[in-house]
């Protein structure tokens, strides 16, 4: 009896087994109890709206009750992951300004790479400078005038130990070119030329020159070429900045350094005759006289007229430059770089200072024409007492 239900038993189980769709109850209850509960699956990776949508359309209603703690469950085991995509959103904005600020920063990188400074040297080394003998010297650097100004010239120089692969290729980069503007009043101004290559085109000149000086002037100034400039040129302290230096741009450029350099020098030249005349009328409030000699003051009074002569003769301050007339782009750089400079104040506290000096040399020589009358009145008088004694002496030989 026990071995037929076992049988039977088994045969009921091998059926069960066996059939697709049929699971008994029972057996059903007994793998659920059996079975060890797997742990939940990961929250799904779907909005809320989309769960909720699933929960009440796709899913049968008989499921929904005892879905519901299910579904809270899951809510609550997303609350981080989306309390995590609020604050990126948040951080969304900040982010894309960042984003923004960077590429801004890349972009003036950019630009900064494509600008290109230019450190610009200005000397006044002499009284005069002799053009000619500088450029039959110098013929091959010469670079050909394009307008009718014969004060100055204009020299080009390739660095071949800086660049010597470009030269046998027979490209030239600009950044190893080297310019100098050579004027006949005695300016030099250097442009992509460092401090210790300056004297090595300084003694270039000076053996062309007269007149030099003991004591050499010297202004620095920086151009930045930027071809992504949006305007023609912006002005800055000590720099302009500009969309492409040209030889026209240098001369332009080079003309007022050279002025500007100069007239410092004949500046400081009247400065050192104020003091003296100052000295003289300070010794004059003491003393009541002074005692500078004729051939002095003649030598002061040369120097004052010459001074004014070079200035408005040689340096052509007031003259405007012929690339000026013909470009307005250069114009307006010659404009600025005068008012930068400060050309016209500083010529009127120049004119103003050779007034002053020109009031006390009349002061002085009316002094000196009345000490010359006073001594030749002095010897009208000797001469005439002088007279008067002989003739007295004779009138008394005679009577006696």
């Amino acid at each position: 009896m026990d071995i037929w239900r076992a049988r039977s038993f088994e045969k009921h189980l091998r059926a069960a087994l066996s059939s697709p769709h049929r699971k008994p109850p029972l057996l059903s209850r007994s793998f659920q109890t059996l079975t060890p509960s797997l742990p939940p699956p990961p929250p799904p990776r779907f909005p809320i709206s989309s769960l909720l949508f699933r929960r009440h359309h796709l899913l049968p209603r008989f499921f929904s009750g005892s879905l519901r703690s299910r579904t809270l469950r899951t809510f609550s085991s997303l609350s981080p992951e989306i309390g995590w995509k609020e604050e990126q959103q948040q951080q969304l904005p900040a982010s894309c300004s960042e984003d923004e600020g960077y590429q801004e920063h890349l972009l003036e990188v950019q630009q900064e790479k494509q600008s290109r400074v230019i450190t610009v040297k200005a000397y006044f080394l002499c009284t005069s400078i002799d053009l000619r003998s500088l450029q039959s010297q110098n013929a091959f650097n010469v670079i050909p005038p394009n307008s009718r100004a014969t004060n100055y010239v204009v020299l080009k120089y390739y660095d071949v130990r800086g660049d010597p692969q470009g030269l046998e290729a027979g490209f030239i980069n600009d950044s190893y070119c080297h310019y100098m503007v050579v004027f006949q009043y005695g300016s030099i101004v250097l442009f992509n030329v460092s401090d210790h290559e300056a004297d090595g085109y300084l003694k270039i000149v000076e053996k062309h020159a007269s007149g030099l000086l003991p004591e050499m002037r010297k202004d620095d100034y920086v151009v930045v070429e930027k071809p992504t400039l949006e305007t023609w040129m912006q002005g800055g302290l000590d720099y302009i900045m500009l969309k492409n230096l040209s030889i026209d741009g240098i001369r332009t450029i080079g003309s007022v350094l050279g002025q500007s350099i100069a007239l410092d020098y004949y500046i400081r030249q009247v400065d050192g005759m104020v003091a003296e005349f100052t000295d003289i009328n300070r010794g004059m409030e003491k003393t009541g006289t002074f005692t500078m000699k004729r051939k002095k003051l003649f030598q002061l009074v040369g120097k004052a007229n010459s001074n004014l002569a070079d200035v408005i003769l040689k340096l052509g301050l007031f003259e405007r430059s012929d690339i000026a007339w013909k470009n307005a782009n250069y114009a307006q750089i010659w404009e600025y770089l005068r008012d930068e400079y400060e050309l016209t104040q500083r010529f009127g506290s120049l004119d103003f200072k050779l007034k002053f000096v020109e009031h006390n040399i009349r002061f002085l020589q009316e002094i000196l024409q009345n000490r010359k009358s006073d001594f030749l009145e002095w010897l009208i008088i000797i001469l005439i007492s002088v007279e008067i004694l002989i003739s007295v002496y004779n009138i008394v030989r005679e009577q006696l």
